[in-house]
């Protein structure tokens, strides 16, 4: 009755409704969760009262944000690659594939956070150099003390990520907005605690981060023995062949846009650096920062799109899809507008709470600027991705995740350096961004006129 229950909610409810229904607790927790990503680069500016050594802190942190971005790709891997999958089951009834596609899911992110955690602490002196390529040797430093402690929560951060998007794709976004919102929490908390109080600097930042994510993987842990949600359990397990090529299937794309969004940001805060130094860096990291969180709501929005469209999907019902679809891009465009406006009419007193040197915060300025005029694109770039990857198209989809931070991004962010100088740094993701729109749109209409 339960199951049927479910199966009747999720192709019956008006798409609209299911999709606002599904988006409204996943929109909370990506703000929630981009607030407290940014507290840290808040609060590790004002680790010192000399302007130097916060500048030099605040740089460190954007820089620690590749390695952050990589575990963030590769939990998004196992939690996109088996939600979706789980999710289909569900719609067409197979519930045992479904509940070992979620332990397997799960299990691989604990091995894979594991041997990702051991090698990069084994290695961390020269992955410290390698990101801070052009960073002063202070900000090297405070990279090695901050990446330390986030690859020892490496294995929790991996695992929660699946926890998380797995519920989502069952319909449960409401656990899901727990476990996130009870870590951000947590870790809002300690960063003032920890790096004002105990002046633990950018240390502490690192350990309310780790604390954050470890409770949230707690949390959404204990969600997942909630009514109806799968239960993880160690009999499920199955790495083998054929669940390893649907996580591959459904999680590439995911792996394809964040890992590319790491590799983006590496070669962002090196060109920054070798052209404008530690200033130039923490003033790319501050927009990068503010710009993912006014975006959050759009990652949300799409991801109460996903288990709708992926549900669906697996029952037959493409007219949902496709009616979601339409409706997802006309709202996210009209709210990304609005907030685009604001964002670069205030972008002055935006960049100046997280910064007081005055080089950062002329760069924040102009890249936060350039990024509001594009932001409107994003609705329908990353909808149409989403969709793509919803309904289990892995070339497409993966295609359309590169776009932005990888085929689009890398040959700008090295090309338009050597003509326009710093500004050229500033204005590369947004001319990345009208060029992901235009290969991310026809891919999606393809499909949809096949339904």
């Amino acid at each position: 009755m339960v199951k049927r229950d479910r199966r009747e909610y999720m192709t019956k409810t008006p798409v609209p409704k299911l999709i606002l229904t599904l988006a409204v607790p996943t929109i909370i927790s990506m703000m929630v969760t981009a607030v407290y990503n940014t507290a840290d680069t808040f609060f590790v500016a004002r680790v010192s009262s000399d302007p130097v050594t916060n500048t030099a802190a605040t740089a460190a942190v954007g820089l620690v944000f590749t390695v952050m971005a990589l575990i963030q790709a590769l939990g998004f891997f196992c939690g996109h690659g088996s939600g979706n999958y789980l999710s289909r089951m569900l719609g067409a009834g197979n519930t045992k594939e479904a509940n070992e596609m979620a332990s397997t899911g799960f299990a691989l992110s604990l091995i894979i956070g594991c041997v990702f955690a051991l090698v990069g602490n084994i290695f961390i002196h020269p992955i410290a150099a390698f990101l801070g390529a052009g960073a002063t040797p202070l900000t090297v430093e405070f990279t090695i003390r901050y990446m330390r402690i986030i690859l020892i929560g490496a294995p929790f951060m991996m695992a929660q990520f699946v926890i998380n998007n797995q519920l989502r794709f069952q319909g449960s976004a409401y656990y899901a907005m727990i476990g996130l919102m009870c870590g951000a929490v947590m870790n809002m908390v300690l960063d003032p605690l920890l790096i004002l109080v105990f002046h633990l600097g950018v240390r502490g930042a690192a350990i309310a981060t780790v604390i954050g994510q470890f409770t949230s993987f707690c949390v959404l842990l204990i969600g997942t023995k909630k009514g109806e949600n799968i239960k993880l359990r160690l009999s499920n397990v199955h790495i083998n062949a054929h669940y390893f090529k649907e996580i591959v299937n459904g999680g590439i794309p995911s792996l394809f846009r964040q890992g590319l969004a790491a590799i983006a940001t590496l070669i962002l805060n090196n060109t920054a650096g070798a052209i404008g130094s530690d200033a130039a860096i923490a003033g790319m990291s501050v927009a990068t920062r503010v710009m993912m969180m006014m975006a959050s709501a759009l990652i949300g929005f799409g991801q109460g799109y996903q288990p709708m469209c992926s549900f669906n999907y697996g029952a037959g019902l493409t007219n949902r899809v496709k009616e979601g679809y339409k409706f997802c891009v006309k709202y996210s465009t009209i709210v990304l507008v609005g907030i685009g406006a604001v964002c670069f009419i205030f972008a002055p007193d935006i960049i100046a709470l997280f910064s007081k040197d005055e080089a950062a915060v002329s760069v924040g300025i102009a890249a936060l600027r350039f990024l509001c005029v594009t932001l409107p694109l994003s609705g329908a770039i990353v909808i149409s991705n989403m969709m793509l990857q919803s309904i289990g198209k892995g070339v497409k989809a993966s295609i359309t995740a590169s776009a932005r931070n990888g085929i689009c991004f890398i040959p700008l962010i090295l090309v338009l350096p050597m003509i326009f100088g710093l500004t050229g740094v500033e204005m590369a993701q947004s001319c990345a961004d009208v060029l992901s729109l235009l290969i991310a749109l026809p891919m999606a209409l393809s499909e949809l006129k096949k339904f």
